[in-house]
């Protein structure tokens, strides 16, 4: 009886996720929420408005909870595409942060709180890239190259630091408005990492000493060459492994969607239909087997 309990109950599990599968894998769906986000974003942006905000702030509010209230739809329904696997949806990163920021828009602090109330709403925005494969690369990608950012961050200060400090101890005294201090000598240094100015501070340079075109060309060829092509590359990189990974990602889906839906779990049912059938047969034989006169009980 246990058993056929769970039996039924595995049976409805996945039952609703076909039907909600049928739902959220179909095209029109995903069309309708891109639309819903792009829809959301536009009210935001009219939300800005101060006049419109005060004459439409009823509508508006209604309308908000009309968004929240299709999201969270949103939300149950590829849960309930899951309901068969559930271990599934939480190892989506994407279907996590669907579900934390409609969760958040019904926690207290979060409600009466506005600006993080409109800091969630404007996380929605974010959600396109689930239907935009192209920006969901891209964003992968930052991800994956957030480690080498930050070597490149900690060797671009540190060169940063080293020539604002030989800058100060060489232009100080004839370039006070530039090099007066470490903060000004790396601030010029800094903008001069975008070339933006480079030609006036060279000449500036070149009336000091003719020997500051090697100061100038020296930190032009680390900075703004070297340490900006590694990040460049650095980027490119994270670029390429994201796109790999969203192939790998895609082609996953593809081989499951050739399989019969729920084939796993129809063997795993019918191996323990097996097992639990050999069980009975091997309890009843040794019942059998008791009843024999001259058998040992």
């Amino acid at each position: 009886m246990i058993y056929d309990g769970r039996t039924r109950s595995t049976r409805g599990r996945r039952a609703v996720a076909e039907r909600c599968r049928s739902l959220t894998e179909a095209r029109w769906f995903g069309l309708a929420v891109f639309v819903l986000i792009l829809t959301n974003a536009a009210v935001l942006g009219v939300e800005t408005y101060t006049g419109v905000v005060h004459r439409w702030h009823e509508e508006l509010k209604l309308v908000e909870h009309g968004f929240l209230v299709l999201f969270t739809a949103e939300v149950l329904l590829r849960l309930g595409a899951h309901a068969d696997r559930p271990r599934d949806f939480f190892r989506d990163p994407w279907n996590l942060f669907d579900l934390a920021v409609v969760l958040c828009a019904f926690l207290p602090f979060a409600r009466e709180n506005t600006t993080v109330l409109r800091l969630l709403r404007l996380a929605r925005v974010l959600r396109t890239a689930r239907f935009l494969p192209q920006l969901r690369i891209v964003l992968v990608a930052v991800g994956r190259s957030l480690p080498g950012t930050v070597s490149f961050l900690l060797v671009g200060t540190l060169v940063l630091y080293v020539y604002a400090m030989v800058g100060w101890v060489f232009f100080a005294d004839a370039d006070p408005e530039h090099f007066g201090s470490i903060g000004r000598a790396v601030l010029t240094l800094f903008l001069l990492m975008t070339l933006d100015g480079l030609g006036d501070a060279v000449r500036a340079g070149l009336e000091i000493s003719r020997w500051s075109i090697v100061y100038y060309a020296t930190y032009v060829l680390i900075a703004s060459f070297v340490l900006v092509n590694v990040l460049i590359g650095v980027v490119i990189t994270s670029l390429d492994e994201a796109r790999t990974m969203e192939e790998q990602h895609e082609a996953r889906q593809r081989r499951d969607g050739d399989a019969p839906p729920g084939e796993a779990a129809d063997a795993e049912h019918e191996l323990r239909a097996r097992i639990a059938t050999a069980r009975r047969a091997l309890d009843e034989l040794e019942e059998s087997l008791q009843r024999l006169p001259g058998v040992r009980r």
